[in-house]
């Protein structure tokens, strides 16, 4: 077995000297597109095992194996030109997409249609070539290894404070997938999926539990849709469901799905059974974006546009698991509108209130999974009561940080709590970390949601964001004092004169 770690890093100590590569993020661009091509070129020697008369929809001097697989062929000035004026061009803008082989010509075109060659050496090119080479993705010990790595990637790319865009540990997601359990014909989606931790696990979870033959086998593949609208993690995420044997990714579209069309004229051809993400929080959208809502929803905050959205394409009795920051839950204004629609024409069952640091190293801002299930009109108000659920760190453990993650273990106290939907959840029982608020009560409280735990008392908190919010509150108050005073003092000065 290759040692795939050590490949990554001696790659990118290779990137690192050529004058063409700038940053973090330029580096895992061209490593993408050198990766998805190489995992293709393996993904389709193993389809021609099985099929008879498989076609590439690639050119034969354009696969992988025909340019690259030779450590010792093209090099230098040659590479260089291969790849910027045969490679490039072809994949960008000529592939055939019609035809026998059209619909895989269509990921390979979309893959390719904002990804960039930034490698001024071809000497250096060769070199990451081979060391790619190194690595086989039919080898499913690679194939896991190379898995590892590749979340590790992601967390080197992303940095706190980048438009809210924060790497999903695998533990919440194998959360949220196990509790809403898609069934095998069970559409799923995810309006921003990123990079697919959410459909990958979702892949997984229907292939271990429901996926008996090759029928089902593509029940499976035609059940799961994405849409990302950045290029790069749409590469990655078009390059994940490949390892995650996807071998036509078409449903994952690169696109955004606030600004494709607007929000009324999302149809019931358009809605589905399960919906599973973690939208972008605290980033704004372009102008504009807004208008395709309607007026009592409208807000620039993307993570509000998903959720607004999230409801719209819910069918009856679909289920949905979505990640949100404290401010959704006690933000006012147009929040408090969508809350009392969410609670209207859902049933939001479950809020699991999770700890600081789950997504560090990139935000300290705690965050929310809101469970809940769409209900037809004939039912609503849907919601009458919502449990809430605060998750407590593991003994010994008081904060999570890149050494010492989240563990999906830890939810399995949540697991044989959780109970059923089918029976109004008759087997919950409030414990020191459960508690059950009823729709009265929210309403009361203007649909604020947050909701602390009554088991527990006053805490002080020693969260550095969570005090500076303070600071910055007092600030503002002896500020307003401040100005309350000039003004007494300046009219009885006046009223001196």
């Amino acid at each position: 077995m290759s040692n795939v770690s050590g490949i990554i890093k001696s790659i990118q100590d290779i990137m690192r000297k050529d004058v063409g590569v700038d940053g973090d993020a330029q580096r895992i661009s061209q490593l993408v597109w050198m990766f998805f091509l190489k995992i293709y070129d393996d993904r389709e020697a193993e389809i021609e095992l099985l099929e008879d008369h498989y076609k590439s929809p690639l050119p034969e001097h354009l696969r992988w194996r025909n340019w690259a697989a030779d450590p010792e062929g093209m090099t230098g000035d040659e590479l260089g030109d291969f790849v910027n004026l045969q490679l490039f061009p072809t994949l960008k803008n000529k592939l055939a997409v019609s035809g026998p082989t059209g619909e895989r010509a269509k990921v390979i075109r979309n893959v390719f249609e904002d990804a960039y060659n930034y490698m001024k050496s071809g000497t250096l090119m060769r070199q990451v070539i081979n060391k790619i080479c190194e690595i086989n993705f039919n080898n499913t010990q690679d194939r896991h290894t190379f898995g590892s790595i590749y979340e590790q990637i992601l967390k080197d790319l992303q940095s706190a404070g980048n438009a809210g865009e924060f790497y999903t540990p695998r533990a919440v997601t194998k959360f949220i997938v196990d509790r809403v359990d898609p069934k095998l014909a069970e559409s799923v989606l995810d309006p921003a999926c990123g990079t697919g931790g959410f459909l990958a696990c979702a892949i997984d979870h229907k292939r271990n539990r429901y996926v008996k033959n090759a029928a089902d086998e593509a029940v499976l593949v035609a059940s799961i849709h994405g849409v990302e609208k950045k290029a790069l993690p749409h590469m990655l995420c078009t390059t994940n469901m490949i390892l995650h044997g996807i071998d036509t990714p078409t449903q994952i579209e690169h696109d955004n799905m606030l600004s494709r069309r607007a929000y009324t004229d999302y149809g019931e051809a358009d809605r589905v059974n399960v919906i599973i993400t973690n939208p972008p929080f605290g980033g704004m959208e372009e102008d504009g974006v807004e208008n395709q809502f309607p007026a009592t929803l409208r807000t620039r905050e993307t993570a509000d546009l998903f959720m607004a959205l999230v409801v719209r394409l819910l069918k009856s009795h679909g289920r949905a698991a979505v990640v949100l920051p404290d401010g959704f839950l006690f933000g006012e204004g147009m929040k408090t509108r969508l809350k009392q629609t969410l609670l209207e024409q859902c049933h939001l069952h479950t809020i699991v209130r999770l700890p600081n640091g789950v997504f560090n190293p990139y935000t300290g801002i705690k965050t929310n999974i809101l469970f809940f299930t769409k209900k037809p009109e004939a039912e609503w108000p849907a919601t009458k009561d919502v449990w809430f659920y605060e998750h407590p760190y593991p003994e010994g453990v008081t904060s999570y940080n890149k050494t010492r993650p989240m563990q999906f273990e830890e939810f399995a106290t949540e697991c044989a709590w959780w109970g059923e939907e089918a029976d109004g959840f008759v087997a919950r029982v409030e414990t020191p970390q459960a508690w059950k608020v009823s729709l009265e009560e929210i309403a009361a409280r203007n649909y604020n949601l947050d909701i602390k735990n009554p088991h527990v008392g006053e805490q002080i908190s020693h969260d550095p964001e969570e005090l500076l919010q303070q600071y910055r509150a007092q600030q503002q108050d002896i500020q307003s004092l401040r100005d309350q005073l000039k003004d007494i003092l300046s009219a009885a000065l006046t009223g001196a004169q």
